[in-house]
């Protein structure tokens, strides 16, 4: 293409969006109404642009700030089921070491309800008849497992409530708030099913999954009769399923032949489940409760996009509603049921209204071994998508999958000039058993395979420009960025690689004690550490770093439990002596990705230089980003 169309093309695009409004923190987001209707709790910045907790009284304008985060910013809580109090998790630098902590809405008091150091806590669960307590479960005996206590929400007590035999990842308690069911992994890859009648009886296995098969408990009935699953024994796609406790019969409840049953919506006095929906190109909900089926044909009427019920009060009159659409921000409602009208709270990202931002198109392709792969392609307004540069956008996990909707990478990207695909590779959940268990042993195999294929596809479509690929990713991602530039040394010509592994045998060798129970699934899925070494130091991009052709960068958070500054560090090590071009940016106050928006707004501005350098595009200066921890070595 010559120069001349090509500036064309870049007067053509709609103006620069400043990364502050893409990667910045949003101005209000995820709303949660307190069991009593009265006050309406949500996340939005302080004066030091840090995240905390903030409350409204519902149907007023006296918005105020409860919590006081020093630096990294609250992302994740939820009122308990006493209405003067809320909670929220959170670790320390990355770390990943959660903490649960307790606000009281009235004084403004927070306490540390897990106050030991080098412990995870993980929320089991709450219940409204049991509104003073709070399930927990800690590593608090053994680092490898974490064992169920009981808090009291009124004085801070912590009870041992459930031991943990070493293999349960997940716990379910019934209606009266008793620990009675688990899902336990297996040494095989596979999980069991634990289920005791009462909490004094030993655990009883339902039943058993192979490393092939998932499943996993849900909820109980209110009359404890009844254990909702989620499996996919006897069938390719995860079933909800209603398993009869006296009979051991199991119901189907409902079940797609391709896809597996995603969000559940269960009401939270009477138990019922109300509906679920199935991922497809685009989230399908099946209502299974007819009370609520005139509000779930109400709420899609008030505006375009996905929507989900993300609050309700417990009289179950209100409710709050997001909003997602591709091309704009998160639209948050407050929806009465009785009078099925619907009430705009506030988008969690004002400044992207009114932008000429891209549209998100789902897209599927032939693999090379004729496997339908989804994808989805985000090319720039305003210009044709013929022959632009290109970035493929891979997705963490693996065992995860990309989705329709506003992504602020692929409206960055796109906002460049750069056309995006992010692809959901073999080893993709969400697409039933046969799709992810295709990807096992396939790490920088078939599931690297199907990414070239989406290359191929993209050239061939007159989509992208064959010389102007970059590949970028985080975790899963970051690795896959570094096999296609060791692995296929050709095909890309830049990568960007944001806390992905090097060496899949380090890799293994180094996660957190509380995976050691899932160790099994990792040997099933990736590779076994003990007896398929030589394969596992086939698929790792560090032992073929003398083959890299293309610039590298590399972002890493210091303190990350999962994939260790060790495995950037590593491959850095091995390019810098061979002379091969790669930049480094480490981050000393980060861990599994970029919480701080000024280290995001850091890293995404070397980031875009980096790709303008290599591709062509559009580039932001990176001016004087105040307060973020990157080091660059």
């Amino acid at each position: 293409m010559s120069s001349s169309i090509v500036e064309q093309q870049a007067l053509s695009l709609p103006p620069l969006i400043p990364r502050e409004i893409l990667f910045g923190n949003p101005q209000r987001t995820n709303p949660g109404l307190s069991p009593d209707g009265k006050y309406l709790a949500y996340i939005a910045p302080d004066e030091k642009n840090v995240l905390q907790v903030w409350l409204r009284t519902v149907g007023q304008e006296d918005d105020r700030i409860l919590t006081a985060d020093k630096k990294r910013g609250i992302r994740i809580f939820l009122w308990t089921y006493n209405a003067d109090q809320l909670i929220y998790l959170q670790d320390s630098d990355g770390d990943e070491n959660f903490h649960l902590y307790l606000v009281n809405i009235q004084s403004n008091i927070v306490r540390d309800l897990t106050p030991f150091q080098n412990v995870k806590a993980q929320l089991v669960g709450l219940d409204p008849k049991f509104p003073n307590e709070v399930l927990v479960g800690m590593n608090l005996n053994n680092s490898q497992k974490f064992d169920v206590y009981r808090v009291n929400l009124k004085n801070g007590a912590v009870e041992f409530n459930t031991d943990n035999p070493g293999n349960v990842i997940h716990w379910t308690a019934d209606a009266e708030f008793q620990i009675r069911a688990a899902t336990a992994s297996t040494p095989d890859g596979g999980s069991d099913l634990f289920f005791r009648e009462t909490t004094d009886k030993p655990w009883e296995t339902l039943h058993h999954w192979e490393a092939d098969e998932e499943g996993a408990s849900v909820s109980f009935s209110a009359d404890g009769k009844t254990l909702y699953l989620t499996a996919n024994h006897n069938a390719n796609a995860q079933r909800l399923i209603a398993l009869d406790l006296a009979t051991r019969q199991e119901t189907i409840i409902a079940e797609d032949e391709q896809y597996d049953v995603g969000n559940i919506i269960i009401q939270p006095i009477t138990r019922v489940i109300q509906a679920v929906s199935f991922y497809k190109d685009k989230q399908e909900w099946k209502v299974l409760d007819p009370s609520i089926a005139a509000d779930f044909e109400a709420i899609p009427k008030v505006r375009p996009g996905e929507f989900f019920v993300v609050s309700r009060d417990l009289e179950d009159k209100n409710w709050l509603v997001a909003y997602i659409t591709d091309d704009g921000p998160v639209y948050y409602y407050a929806y009465n049921r009785e009078s099925k009208t619907s009430t705009f709270l506030f988008s969690n990202q004002p400044k992207l209204e009114g932008l000429q931002l891209a549209s998100m198109q789902p897209i599927s392709y032939k693999a090379r071994d004729g496997l339908t792969i989804h994808a989805y392609l985000t090319t720039p307004p305003g210009i044709p998508a013929v022959n632009l540069p290109t970035v493929l956008l891979v997705h963490g996990g693996p065992w995860a999958r990309d989705i329709w909707g506003y992504n602020s990478l692929a409206q960055w990207l796109a906002n460049r000039g750069y056309a995006v695909l992010q692809v959901n590779f073999r080893g993709s959940t969400g697409y039933g058993k046969a799709f992810l268990n295709a990807g096992n042993h396939e790490w920088a195999g078939k599931m690297h395979s199907d990414l070239i294929d989406a290359v191929d596809w993209l050239v061939q479509k007159g989509i992208s420009d064959p010389k102007k690929i970059a590949i970028m990713g985080g975790s899963y991602g970051g690795y896959a960025t570094l096999v296609g530039l060791t692995f296929t040394p050709e095909v890309f010509a830049a990568g960007v690689d944001i806390v992905g592994p090097s060496n899949l045998i380090t890799l293994l060798q180094t996660i957190p004690p509380y995976w050691e129970p899932i160790k099994g699934m990792f040997y099933h899925r990736v590779g076994n550490l003990e007896t398929e070494q030589e394969f596992l130091k086939s698929r790792s991009p560090l032992f073929f770093a003398d083959r890299i052709q293309k610039p590298l960068l590399i972002g890493q958070g210091a303190n990350d439990p999962r994939v260790k500054q060790a495995e950037s560090d590593q491959i850095v090590q091995a390019m810098r002596q061979r002379n091969l071009p790669v930049e480094y940016v480490l981050y000393t106050d980060e861990g599994h990705g970029f919480a701080r928006p000024e280290n995001r707004l850091h890293f995404y501005a070397i980031a875009e230089e980096f790709l303008a350098k290599y591709l062509g595009g559009r580039f932001e200066p990176i001016g004087d980003i105040q307060g973020h921890s990157g080091v660059i070595n």
